[in-house]
């Protein structure tokens, strides 16, 4: 009495090869529903305000200004060594022309972080409001 039916009597009874559909649509069923509750909680999203970006390239600035900080804490503008009270003028100066130049910092890595701060400072209290950091790129990091 495999699979076959009741009846006993039958000679060479056949067996049912078939898969039971009803249990793997069941389990479907439920996976659809399961998602149609939740797919409305997976696309909440944070709304932000994104910038819109041109495809105008920019126009390259005049010349920056490299300002260097060596390790012992001496100001460098363009390789000319300066003291504060000068680097504080410059900034003021270029921070009133029409077309402010760009302000690299270069800082040497055993420079205390004070002193970067301060020159950090001054900048910004003079107006200056384009300022990079340049830095060296590691030994092994591919481009």
């Amino acid at each position: 009495m495999a699979f076959g039916g009741f009846d006993q009597n039958k000679a060479g009874g056949h067996t049912v090869a078939e898969i039971n559909m009803i249990p793997l649509i069941d389990v479907m069923l439920v996976l659809l529903v399961i998602f149609m509750i939740t797919a409305p909680l997976m696309t909440h999203a944070v709304k932000i305000d994104l910038p819109k970006a041109s495809s105008v390239p920019q126009q390259p600035s005049d010349d920056p200004v490299a300002l260097s900080v060596d390790g012992e804490g001496k100001l460098f503008w363009n390789q000319e060594q300066i003291d504060r009270t000068v680097l504080n003028q410059r900034l003021a100066d270029i921070a009133q022309s029409p077309q402010q130049p760009e302000l690299h910092i270069r800082a040497d890595q055993n420079v205390p972080y004070h002193f970067v701060a301060e020159t950090l400072a001054d900048a910004a209290k003079a107006g200056v409001s384009k300022i990079g950091f340049v830095s060296e790129p590691e030994a092994g990091a591919k481009h």
